[in-house]
């Protein structure tokens, strides 16, 4: 298997992991741990990380039965950053306050891009 197949599915496992533990505990905090408005917005972080924890890993399938075309491989790492720029970005604001400038934004472009690069990659194999 390649070595970016591997660290996609590799990363999917992870961000889901990570996703049902912030799951469980934006569920289970008491408000007190949560900026203002702070558990809905984590919620919504959550959920974007585990819908492109499983994007990632239908790319990774993807990527098995066609091979490691160049689009489709850079759509899976870029929307690994992307959900890793925009979950934390939320979640330092969902928890703390802390507004990191541009971070989730970024991610959030990251992500869009991401999915137009994955439906050229498609359309070109």
């Amino acid at each position: 298997m390649p070595t970016v197949v591997r660290f996609l599915l590799c990363f999917a496992a992870l961000a889901a992991f990570s996703g049902v533990m912030g799951g469980a505990l934006t569920a289970h905090l008491p408000d007190r741990f949560f900026a203002e408005g702070g558990r809905d917005m984590a919620r919504q972080a959550i959920q974007m990380q585990m819908w492109h924890a499983l994007a990632i890993i239908g790319i990774s399938v993807l990527m098995i039965q066609q091979g490691c075309r160049v689009l489709v491989s850079m759509s899976g790492c870029l929307m690994a950053v992307g959900t890793i720029l925009f979950s934390v970005g939320v979640a330092l604001t969902a928890f703390w306050g802390i507004h990191p400038g541009p971070v989730a934004p970024t991610g959030g472009s990251m992500l869009m891009l991401a999915w137009l690069l994955l439906a050229v990659g498609v359309m070109r194999s």
